[in-house]
């Protein structure tokens, strides 16, 4: 009677085990975007809708803004040139990035309202460029001012242009903005030396280093913490997160060099980190855990080639785009990898089965 309860025990802890396991363990699948038109693309930035946009090499060594929804692509055109590429989009599909104007003389920030582009215009100079935009469709980015004197950091609400302005330098640019209006990038000082920068309105703040020379920032969350990257008094750059006016170095795979472009309102950060080998994986920092993304792929992904070696984007439901290579294929592929379920409520029901059976044992045990 004992070693058949002893088996028993033995059963519904395993029981127990393998259904925590199962609550506790989040798989990802690994989608390959493809090539639509040529080899060169890119996927970018990801809304909470698991829209994708970036963009893809077209004939003749053009490129186009492209939108990835769901296993539709859509080409997003261009303004009156022929090159175009999509960086950011907001919950509300709405997408900022940059475009040529006639005779592909120069870039120009743009804004997709569909297949619409909308010229954004510059700031008296002959280039500029859109990299974030947030749920109220502002955009930011940077452009060229008057006399092509240096690029400075740029805000566009709706028609209307503001020059951001720098730290007392000569050069500033803008990457992301929350749905506060904060927006983040870098500028130069009066000693031209680039700093991860936070701009609430036009007031600029400088957000430091790690104790390096230089810092950049690339993304901010609607709780205000910034992701980006820093040079530490090493002289090596690492992924950094800042809250306030605190820099949070969040280290590197065993590698030299780390750094965070995208940061959702969860607080979780990606971008590459360099493993023990020096080899550039794509990288997630979650807290204190910082976790190679190719230790999601499954079995069959990581045994038909693929390699995570950057990523680009993250949503609030922890969808990660970013760049993959496949070195058996030869080729290089914008990549989306999205969660999993977590396990349907039958799984919990069996922990409280493996529960009850544990209970049910130990009664059986005390009985005389």
């Amino acid at each position: 009677m004992s070693a058949r309860l002893s088996g028993l025990g033995l059963f519904a802890a395993g029981v127990l085990w393998a259904s925590v396991s199962l609550a506790n363990t989040i798989t990802y699948t690994f989608t390959d975007l493809g090539t639509p038109g040529g080899a060169g693309n890119k996927a970018l930035a990801i809304n909470n809708a698991g829209q994708v946009v970036g963009y893809v090499q077209t004939p003749g060594y053009g490129y186009s803004a492209t939108l990835w929804d769901g296993a539709t692509v859509t080409n997003l055109g261009a303004l009156s040139g022929t090159y175009s590429g999509a960086t950011a989009i907001n919950n509300v599909g709405q997408v900022a990035g940059y475009a040529t104007v006639t005779g592909n003389a120069a870039y120009h920030a743009t804004l997709w309202n569909g297949t619409t582009a909308t010229d954004l215009g510059t700031l008296g100079g002959s280039d500029s460029y859109a990299f974030g935009i947030n749920s109220a469709g502002q955009v930011v980015g940077y452009s060229d001012t008057t006399g092509n004197a240096g690029a400075h950091a740029a805000l566009w609400n709706g028609t209307t242009m503001i020059d951001l302005g720098t730290l007392g330098g000569h050069q500033s640019h803008a990457y992301a903005i929350n749905d506060a209006g904060q927006v983040v990038g870098d500028a130069e000082s009066t000693g031209n030396i680039g700093h991860a920068t936070l701009w609430n309105g036009i007031t600029a703040t400088d957000l430091g280093t790690l104790g390096g020379d230089y810092s950049g920032a690339y993304a901010i969350n609607i709780t205000g913490q910034v992701a980006g990257w820093a040079y530490t008094a090493g002289g090596v750059y690492h992924a950094t997160l800042w809250k306030g006016a605190m820099a949070i170095d969040l280290g590197t795979l065993g590698g030299i060099y780390s750094q965070a472009t995208a940061i959702n309102n969860a607080g979780q950060v990606v971008g590459h980190s360099d493993t023990t080998d020096n080899v550039g994986h794509a990288t997630m920092w979650d807290g204190a855990t910082v976790t190679d993304l190719n230790s999601f792929l499954d079995a069959n992904t990581l045994s038909s080639g693929w390699v995570l070696y950057d990523a680009h984007g993250i949503n609030d439901q922890g969808w990660i785009v970013g760049d993959a290579y496949n070195a058996r294929l030869g080729v290089d592929h914008p990549f989306l990898l999205t969660p999993n379920p977590v396990p349907e409520p039958e799984t919990y029901a069996l922990v409280l089965a493996g529960l009850g059976l544990l209970g049910f044992i130990t009664r059986q045990r005390k009985s005389p």
